[in-house]
């Protein structure tokens, strides 16, 4: 059974920083990614915006939005991969609920400049850690 969870959510003030984890397990496919999803308030699953990926390899893909200021990385252990999501500067627009989620590799690149809904079968979801940014 594929389990994602995060953690590391919290309330920051603008210009502050945060690290966020997801533990992954029960999710063994060579050929994968993972990736940091965010939904803003209002909207739904479907609508979720991915703002940085990862795969085994290390290749990394970011939404324009976030580069320079996050950092994904990737770390692999016998029973679980992590990724991290190191995010500075945040400013309050980047409020939102980040989820965290793993797929196929071929994905890398798509995942961080469309909206979660054509990949959203194709994808393991984990429930979400809250980020709040105060002005």
């Amino acid at each position: 059974r594929v389990q994602l969870v995060e953690s590391g959510g919290g309330s920051v003030q603008a210009g502050g920083s945060l690290r966020l984890a997801c533990e992954s397990s029960g999710y063994t496919a060579s050929d994968s990614c993972m990736a940091w999803y965010r939904q803003l308030p209002g909207k739904g699953p479907l609508e979720r915006e991915g703002i940085a990926a990862i795969d085994s390899d290390g290749t990394q893909a970011y939404a324009d939005s976030v580069k320079g200021r996050f950092t994904i990385s990737l770390q692999e252990r016998s029973d679980k991969t992590i990724i991290y999501l190191q995010m500075d500067n945040l400013k309050a627009d980047n409020t939102a609920t980040y989820c965290c989620a793993a797929g196929p590799r071929v994905l890398l690149r798509l995942l961080v400049i469309r909206p979660a809904k054509p990949f959203f079968q194709s994808m393991y979801w984990g429930q979400g850690t809250q980020v709040t940014v105060s002005s």
